[in-house]
Order: C-alpha cells, then sequence, then structure tokens
C-alpha cells in the first residue's frame, strides 16, 4: 500500500489544482507535487463530494461506516458466546441439576473434609509409597 500524504498536503494540492489557469494541466500540477495524476484526480473527485458538488459519500460518512461494520462484526462475534454463556449459567439453577440429597451430603463431607472435586484421594495402596519418598510427611 502506497504511504499516506498529509492531510494538509493533500487540501494544499487540490486548492492549487481547483484554482489553476485554463492552460495547467493536472499532470503538471501532479509532477510538480511528486504525486500520480490518478492519485490527484482522486483526491479532485473527493473534495467534490466534501463540497456537495458531486454524490457520494463524505469521507466522515465513510469513517463512520466502517466504524458502525466494525462494531457490528465484533457484536455478531459475541452473541453466541454470550447465549451459550447463559445457557451454561441456567443449567446451574434447574432443579434436579446437582440437588438431590445425596449430592449436598457429599458436598458438605467433602467440604469439611478437605477433598478436592475432580482428584481422586489416595488409594491406602499408594499411602506406603509416599511414606518412603517423604511425600507424605
Amino acid at each position: 500500500m502506497p504511504a499516506k500524504y498529509p492531510e494538509e498536503f493533500r487540501d494544499d494540492v487540490v486548492r492549487v489544482a481547483l484554482h489553476r489557469d485554463p492552460e495547467v494541466t493536472l499532470a503538471q500540477i501532479a509532477k510538480d507535487f511528486g504525486i500520480h495524476v490518478g492519485t490527484l484526480d482522486k483526491w479532485l473527485r473527493q473534495a467534490r463530494i466534501e463540497d456537495g458538488e458531486k454524490p457520494g459519500m463524505t469521507r466522515s460518512e465513510n469513517d463512520e461506516l466502517r466504524e458502525l461494520r466494525r462494531r457490528n462484526r465484533l457484536l455478531e462475534q459475541e452473541a453466541p458466546v454470550l447465549r451459550r454463556a447463559a445457557a451454561y449459567l441456567s443449567q446451574a439453577h434447574l432443579p434436579g441439576k446437582g440437588s438431590t440429597r445425596r449430592a449436598r451430603a457429599r458436598r458438605r463431607r467433602d467440604s469439611c473434609c478437605g477433598v478436592v472435586p475432580g482428584i481422586k484421594a489416595l488409594t491406602p495402596a499408594l499411602l506406603p509409597v509416599a511414606e518412603i519418598t517423604g511425600a507424605g510427611a
């Protein structure tokens, strides 16, 4: 992608091109400023749109549209994640999901005895090995 020219430079070149003498061509102005004729032509078209002489999207409208599209893309990515999170969180509060008498008793027992859910307790066969290596001390 070509380097962007500063805004002031573009405005100066467009002003010179719009107020040029009839015998001066756009190619001469573009050459004097060191830019391509197509670039100057594009800047002139955009200036006419900005001034309301020609129909089209102004730079501010284009920037706003770009920002809205970016925001829309972000929201479209967030929606399924939030939907799945809401479904997951709503499952925790449904009756019958882990609220049985047996599950409550297990949670009470595990909370007082220091058992971490998902981690198996040491079996009696492993205890002597743990004592020998000093891991149990």
